[in-house]
């Protein structure tokens, strides 16, 4: 069997506001908005380079706004993720690695993984509502080799 993740719902209070957030400042593409009433909106987004999207709306979940937390960006270069979400208005954490423990149960330490070990450097974001997102590094060395 073939189990296929497609979309992922998040609550928000306002939807323009949230659609501008995540098309304008986190760069999501914007799939479909479509509003046949009052009572029912769904907007999805997508983003860059990835086969999961988002989608809120009105009348699609009965979670409380912002209740979503530890959903993954994945990216291969931390720092221009972060700097290019900073430059777009989007208040992130700063950077941090796993602490270096065999098993990863430590905790956090500031800064990029010295190493850049794939799944060990993350910062985090919110939405306007709260909903929380979390950015993490993996194939960098790949990239890196390939510049």
């Amino acid at each position: 069997m073939k189990l296929s993740l497609e979309v992922v719902t998040l609550a928000v209070l306002d939807v323009d506001r949230a659609l501008a957030f995540y098309t304008e400042q986190v760069g999501f593409h914007l799939d479909v908005d479509y509003a046949p009433d009052d009572e029912f909106r769904v907007v999805q987004l997508t983003p860059p380079g990835s086969g999961v999207s988002i989608q809120f709306g009105v009348g699609l979940t009965e979670a409380e706004p912002g209740s979503t937390r530890g959903t993954y960006l994945v990216v291969t270069d931390i720092e221009v993720a972060r700097d290019a979400l900073v430059e777009r208005g989007v208040r992130a954490s700063g950077i941090r690695h796993k602490s270096r423990l065999p098993d990863w149960r430590g905790g956090f330490e500031a800064g990029i993984d010295p190493d850049r070990r794939d799944y060990a450097s993350f910062f985090d974001f919110t939405d306007p509502d709260g909903n929380q997102w979390l950015v993490q590094e993996r194939g960098h060395e790949a990239t890196a080799g390939g510049s």
